[in-house]
């Protein structure tokens, strides 16, 4: 059967409406879709069609977002300015009605969660003095983050974390802090110094007390030595010496007397050499018969 020019128009028009009404949908997206302004269904990542003119299809960025909160003035519980900036990371639930909430619960999630923060914020640290706040990071950044997953639990968001970028106290507050920490760090630096001469001189006390006592156990050791070699000695001359030093005595007298010309009177019935020998300590000889 052969196809009539209507039957054609009609072919062409159904294909240009099936193809206008092809919408692909990213992975890192999902959709909503309206038809006459009221909506209909949802549209998971890949092939979606429409009818065009009629329905609307609406894409939902699903991925993780990082927000600026803008950096601000606030007012610490000390009365000091503090400029003060975070960041807010957060993501739409992929589930539909995460994804419907987002979009008919909260105009603009967005700047909604920007001027959230910001208001936190100034809460939180409203009662901190600016030391306590740059000390207690940690703890600004979970009071932040829990504040903000009660307040946007029905806008089908996940705040993922939330992070203090800065908190900078004016600038004459700053200068003086900067004071403050150059003295404490030179005090440590001193300490530290003093500390270490102390130790010095403490090593070189106690090296000079060892030099003393080893000088000292030498002398000692020195002075054992010489008394015991006096004692060997004169052990010696008792031994060896008393009887001979008699003997050398005597010769020594007689020596003497015949070197001067010294005279020796000789008993009539003594022998001349038994004299002499008497007079040098010798035994005089025997008399013959």
């Amino acid at each position: 059967m052969a196809l009539t020019p209507i039957g054609i128009v009609v072919g062409i028009f159904i294909i240009i409406i099936f193809l206008s009404g092809i919408r692909i949908v990213r992975p890192t997206h999902r959709g909503l879709i309206e038809r006459m302004g009221r909506y209909n269904r949802f549209a998971n990542a890949g092939f979606n069609w429409i009818i065009p003119l009629i329905d609307r299809i609406f894409q939902i960025n699903v991925t993780e977002v990082m927000v600026d909160a803008q950096p601000q003035e606030i007012i610490t519980n000390d009365n000091l300015n503090a400029r003060v900036d975070a960041q807010v990371y957060f993501k739409v639930k992929e589930d539909e009605i995460s994804v419907k909430n987002c979009q008919y619960n909260v105009n603009n999630y967005q700047w909604q969660i920007v001027n959230l923060a910001r208001t936190t914020l100034r809460n939180i640290i409203g009662t901190l003095t600016l030391k306590s706040a740059n000390s207690e990071r940690g703890k600004i950044n979970s009071e932040l983050q829990k504040t903000l997953r009660e307040e946007t639990g029905s806008w089908g968001i996940e705040i993922v974390r939330t992070e203090l970028k800065e908190i900078d106290p004016p600038k004459d507050v700053q200068e003086t802090m900067n004071k403050v920490v150059k003295a404490e760090n030179e005090k440590i630096a001193a300490i530290d110094f003093a500390t270490a001469t102390e130790t010095i001189a403490d090593g070189a006390r106690r090296a000079e007390i060892k030099k003393a006592d080893g000088v000292k156990q030498a002398r000692v050791l020195e002075a054992e030595g010489e008394a015991q070699a006096i004692k060997l000695v004169n052990e010696a001359a008792d031994r060896y010496f008393i009887g001979n030093a008699q003997l050398l005595r005597r010769l020594e007298t007689v020596e003497k007397a015949m070197a001067t010309n010294a005279k020796i009177v000789v008993p009539a019935d003594a022998q001349l050499i038994n004299v002499i020998g008497d007079l040098a300590g010798v035994l005089p000889l025997p008399k013959k018969d």
